[in-house]
């Protein structure tokens, strides 16, 4: 399930595999307009196995994807 928070972060949660990478990939595409737009990058983040998010951010170089894991890391 794909979620919109706004035209610039996404939320994607799924119980599966395939389902998880189809709505990453619809997400991405949906993120890309408006990075196009605004000249920012894409964040991916991975909250735990299956929720993430996808977001236009100006902290990511322009026409760059960049994928972090926000859970599993130690402190």
């Amino acid at each position: 399930m794909i979620k919109h928070h706004s035209e610039l972060v996404l939320e994607i949660t799924a119980d599966d595999a395939s389902t998880i990478q189809q709505d990453l990939n619809a997400a991405e595409e949906i993120a890309l307009e408006s990075a196009m737009e605004l000249r920012h990058g894409i964040l991916v983040t991975q909250h735990d196995f299956n929720s993430y998010t996808v977001e236009v951010s100006r902290e990511v170089p322009f026409g760059e994807t960049q994928e972090v894991r926000e859970w599993g890391q130690a402190s």
